[in-house]
């Protein structure tokens, strides 16, 4: 198990697979990531709205929305599974290729991926998620920091994302692979209620 394992240790899907239901871990490369404790409530408030907004948009459609805990092996070539060592549970997947979709979640490249950070997460949403997601070929990659209401866009241009779009969590933000599909920020809480959150 992870927890036991050895600096360097590396492991699949296969291991993956044997460890606990109880806990949450994710493979990049084949390091093992815990995925605990719990977000906090701000972090699934985003995902909530962000989640809402795409499947009320894609339903009916060929894309599927799918929020975590949810499991996307991201395989380097045609390995089986069991030898697959990139797992990832993003905050949100929209899968539009009903072939990659299977009971275990999706095997291959999500079209849009949004990580909504957290300071535990940041560091590795950043950087070795990134790099995943930009070497299995997702589409559109979206890194939301909901404290400071800002936003990142890489978007995969000839196998790599470059430099990312940044913006602020205002008005709307059209999702570039999925056409006519836009998220609506919600305004943030110290507009509502006219006091300083914590």
């Amino acid at each position: 198990m992870p927890q036991l394992a050895l600096e360097g240790d590396r492991f699949t899907y296969g291991d993956y697979r044997r460890w606990p239901d109880d806990e949450r871990w994710e493979l990049i490369d084949g390091r093992a990531y815990d995925m605990c404790p719990a977000p906090t409530r701000n972090h699934q408030q985003m995902v909530l709205e962000i989640a809402a907004q795409a499947h009320a948009f894609l339903r009916g459609g060929p894309c599927e929305v799918n929020v975590a805990p949810f499991d996307v092996r991201l395989p380097k070539t045609d390995e089986a599974d069991d030898r697959v060592d990139t797992v990832v549970q993003p905050d949100i997947a929209v899968i539009c290729d009903p072939q990659k979709l299977d009971d275990a979640g999706c095997r291959g490249a999500p079209d849009w991926v949004v990580e909504v950070l957290s300071p535990r997460t940041a560091a590795k949403d950043q950087r070795e998620k990134r790099d995943a997601y930009e070497r299995a070929g997702v589409r559109e990659y979206w890194l939301v920091h909901p404290t400071d209401r800002t936003l990142m866009i890489y978007r995969l241009t000839d196998g790599a994302y470059g430099r990312p779009e940044v913006q602020s969590l205002v008005g709307e933000t059209a999702v570039s692979a999925i056409a006519g599909l836009s998220i609506a920020w919600p305004p943030a809480p110290t507009e509502v209620d006219g006091s300083a959150g914590p």
